[in-house]
């Protein structure tokens, strides 16, 4: 295989496998070296990668394994998770703000996820995965993966509502 093919293999999805190791470790600089380590791998892999149905989910599955290693030694104790991709250019500074905020609280919430959970609404809900991609990326059930997002949506609502509705007790009626 040669380079220009190799290229042409993972440009598409180069910038996914980045934004998940971004997702897992805590800098830039990681995610770079983790998305530099996949791609060394997978070139030195490059005569065999035709025999997988879905290069981009061997990739995916390589990005997880390496990050989680990254994750469990002793240099990476500091390392959370980062996301860093939300927006609103359209919105009021106080709109802004409000999001900012929510999104912060999102971000918590997903840090006490378990890690399989982080990991599925990372792929479905970010990087928009279909579920069978990500059944074949983390090498489970597709109908585990759906409940497994149902489950994990559902923490973040409701932590995300209880975040909201610190102080206010739901039998309090509000007189004028």
């Amino acid at each position: 295989m040669q380079q220009q093919e190799f290229l042409n293999i993972i440009s598409p999805f180069k910038d996914k496998v980045f934004r998940i190791a971004k997702r897992l470790l805590v800098s830039s600089e990681e995610a770079e070296d983790a998305t530099q380590e996949v791609l060394i791998r997978l070139w030195n892999k490059k005569e065999g990668l035709n025999k997988y149905n879905s290069v981009e989910a061997l990739a995916v599955t390589m990005t997880k394994n390496y990050c989680l290693d990254q994750l469990k030694s002793k240099r990476a104790s500091n390392l959370k998770l980062v996301h860093s991709n939300y927006s609103d250019s359209q919105a009021g500074i106080d709109k802004q703000v409000e999001d900012k905020d929510s999104w912060n609280w999102v971000e918590k919430i997903m840090n006490d996820l378990p890690e399989q959970q982080r990991l599925i609404v990372q792929m479905r809900d970010v990087e928009e995965y279909e579920f069978n991609e990500i059944a074949e990326a983390l090498e489970m059930n597709e109908t585990a993966v759906r409940v497994a997002l149902s489950r994990a949506r559902k923490m973040i609502k409701e932590k995300l509502v209880e975040k909201h509705n610190y102080g206010i007790s739901p039998n309090r009626t509000i007189t004028k």
